[in-house]
């Protein structure tokens, strides 16, 4: 079913209506296939770029969509809900736009974000380590300054980067000198020499898009490459993570409309007793809930969104939304395979991998126990 959105601008209903179109066309015929062997998309992100769907919440000026973050995430939760791992791929896209879009000097944006924003070439975000996921700033991947400007060496692992091997850039993070503030952002070329990337993670959902590591064997980085100051870097990274937060949240609301669909489909059609089974009192409660949920998890990730385009501080209220929308895409998506009962457990429909896909939503861009971290210290702050 299409979510009767309550959206700011004709221009903004225009983009769901087109993005509804692109994601009928190019997402959903597509998604059983490439997922259940592992395989590419080739050409999709090409297409979605075209479409101008890959640089929505960045300025015009640079060849992005100029869009708030409201609309941009219900764009989001469109492609979710057809392709949950295209739609995480182009969150973090938009989250490795972030470095260079706010702290970039003029001269690099204009040289390298058009291409980006206008989906030319696809990014990835690596800041994790093998040893350092949550806690970033234990990273231990190195930058090393050459003499006279010669630019930077990288040498060390990266994990968990989403399109490893296939971007064609990255917002790295590494480490210039010891402490907190010891680690820099580079916008890395994802074909420089002396970068090799391992094979993709055996993964439970998401299958379609490669999560990878990535060996960094003294690649030399230009100059030019450093975005912001040496040192900047958690701060850039905390700064671009608020927003990927709510990339996944809206991510997960798709995913979780997307198993209510089924689920209510299902029902209506599905009898007991000579009565469809959305009609006994048990399961058509089962299904309000599951609404109900996924109508707060859509309204909590809006809220945040709103603070952040009127430039109000957000971060807490990402955390939130990020917290409540995947646990209850986690909740739906289990729900949803009880609804369809031992349908739902076999791969001849959808919700069987939605649950799969769901789980992870809980886990990156901050663990949801991290969240809790974040939004328990943001409310002592506020004592104070």
């Amino acid at each position: 079913m299409d979510v009767d959105r309550l959206l700011p601008t004709p221009e903004a209903a225009d983009l769901i209506a087109l993005t509804r179109e692109i994601a009928d066309k190019e997402l959903s015929p597509r998604v059983d296939e490439h997922e259940a062997a592992e395989t590419y998309p080739e050409g999709l992100f090409a297409t979605l770029g075209e479409a101008g769907l890959l640089g929505l919440a960045y300025p015009e000026e640079y060849g992005g969509g100029g869009q708030p973050y409201e609309v941009y995430l219900q764009v989001l939760e469109e492609l979710a809900a057809r392709w949950a791992a295209v739609a995480v791929a182009t969150s973090v896209h938009t989250l490795a736009c972030h470095p260079l879009h706010a702290f970039g000097t003029p001269e690099q944006k204009e040289r390298w974000l058009p291409a980006m924003l206008e989906g030319r070439t696809v990014g990835g975000y690596s800041l994790s380590e093998p040893q350092a996921g949550s806690d970033a700033a234990a990273l231990s991947c190195k930058a090393e300054r050459q003499e006279d400007g010669g630019g930077y060496r990288i040498t060390g692992t990266k994990a968990w980067i989403t399109h490893g091997g296939r971007a064609g850039f990255y917002a790295l993070f590494a480490r210039t000198a010891p402490g907190s503030h010891g680690v820099s952002c580079f916008l890395a070329p994802g074909a420089a020499e002396g970068l090799t990337f391992g094979a993709p993670e055996r993964k439970m959902g998401l299958q379609a898009v490669p999560t990878t590591a990535a060996y960094w064997d003294g690649a030399l980085l230009e100059e030019d490459r450093l975005i912001g100051r040496e040192g900047q870097g958690l701060q850039i990274a905390f700064s671009a993570l608020d927003n990927g937060r709510l990339g996944i949240a809206a991510c997960a609301t798709g995913l979780a409309q997307a198993a209510l669909s089924t689920a209510v489909a299902y029902a209506n059609e599905r009898t007991t007793f000579g009565r469809r089974i959305v009609d006994h009192q048990g399961l058509g409660f089962l299904l309000a809930d599951m609404a109900a949920a996924v109508d707060a998890a859509r309204a909590t990730y809006l809220d945040a969104a709103r603070r952040r385009d009127l430039g109000r501080p957000f971060g807490r209220q990402a955390s939130a939304a990020k917290l409540i929308a995947t646990d209850t895409a986690m909740k739906v998506t289990t729900d949803a395979v009880q609804v369809l009962g031992g349908y739902g457990y076999t791969r001849d429909f959808p919700v069987e991998r939605y649950m799969r896909e769901a789980k992870i939503m809980q886990i990156f861009e901050g663990t949801n126990q991290i969240q809790r971290l974040v939004i328990s210290r943001g409310l002592a702050l506020a004592e104070k």
